[in-house]
């Protein structure tokens, strides 16, 4: 991103944060972590990634979120002061769970071979047919 889009994304990222906090009224929004905002090169396209605090996804979070971001989006350009104002695109941000089913398949690995079993054969010691490799 340039420094023109990366200041822009700035200030939504604090922008919107205020006002999910307080303009809010939804009851179908709760609390979430804008986790990073992309603006497009020309400022049409603003993608907000989320994620609701707590982990978990309620009912109805994604529709009351695309409300907001039709009635966020002039006061939003307001305050970027630009000539356009950028449509904001509420995403949900899956890195979070990438991450632990990483985490969870490498914590379910077997452990490494050891270096002295690795040298002498490993099985071939403790009285394996050393022709079952072979097969």
């Amino acid at each position: 991103m340039s420094r023109r889009t990366d200041r822009i994304a700035s200030v939504l990222m604090s922008e919107l944060s205020r006002m999910l906090r307080e303009d809010a009224k939804d009851p179908r929004i709760i609390p979430i972590s804008i986790t990073e905002i992309r603006v497009n090169p020309d400022l049409s396209v603003a993608t907000i990634r989320y994620v609701p605090l707590g982990g978990k996804m309620t009912p109805g979070l994604v529709e009351a979120l695309a409300d907001s971001a039709r009635r966020f989006r002039g006061p939003v350009g307001r305050v970027l002061g630009t000539r356009i104002s950028p449509e904001l695109r509420f995403e949900y941000d899956l890195n979070f769970e990438h991450a632990d089913r990483i985490n969870r398949l490498l914590a379910n690995l077997p452990p490494p071979a050891r270096e002295d079993e690795e040298e002498t054969g490993g099985a071939d010691v403790a009285g394996a047919d050393p022709q079952a490799r072979e097969r």
